[in-house]
């Protein structure tokens, strides 16, 4: 029996259909994982600091965060962050390392086979 999404968000939903699309025409495993990621119930979705992604990740690398970036910590490093949602002084401090915050749509745009990209939760 395949599972019901029962999200109420329409862009949330729309995201999900796109990345299994995506998946599906590309044969990339990495965003049927990420799009199964986000169908779980919001309190089980991924909340990350970036100390988490500061420790995790190395110069100029992409990382990507099925849920949401929190402030706590800083970035030392320069770091791509694809990402559901940003807090709002998380996203300054991610712009003042010289990273960049991107939108998970954006991503399967610039990357469809997901090369080089590193989940993080």
């Amino acid at each position: 029996m395949a599972r019901r999404v029962i999200k109420t968000n329409p862009n949330l939903t729309e995201l999900i259909k796109n990345l299994k699309d995506k998946s599906y025409n590309e044969e990339v495993a990495i965003w049927k994982d990420v799009a199964q990621r986000l169908e779980r119930a919001s309190r089980r979705q991924a909340e990350v600091n970036l100390s988490d992604i500061n420790r995790v990740s190395e110069e100029n690398q992409t990382v990507l965060v099925p849920g949401k970036v929190l402030s706590n910590g800083q970035l030392d490093h320069e770091v791509s962050i694809a990402a559901l949602k940003f807090s709002k002084t998380a996203q300054e401090k991610i712009e003042k390392s010289g990273g960049e915050c991107i939108s998970i749509s954006e991503i399967i745009e610039k990357n469809p086979k997901g090369s080089n990209i590193k989940i993080v939760e």
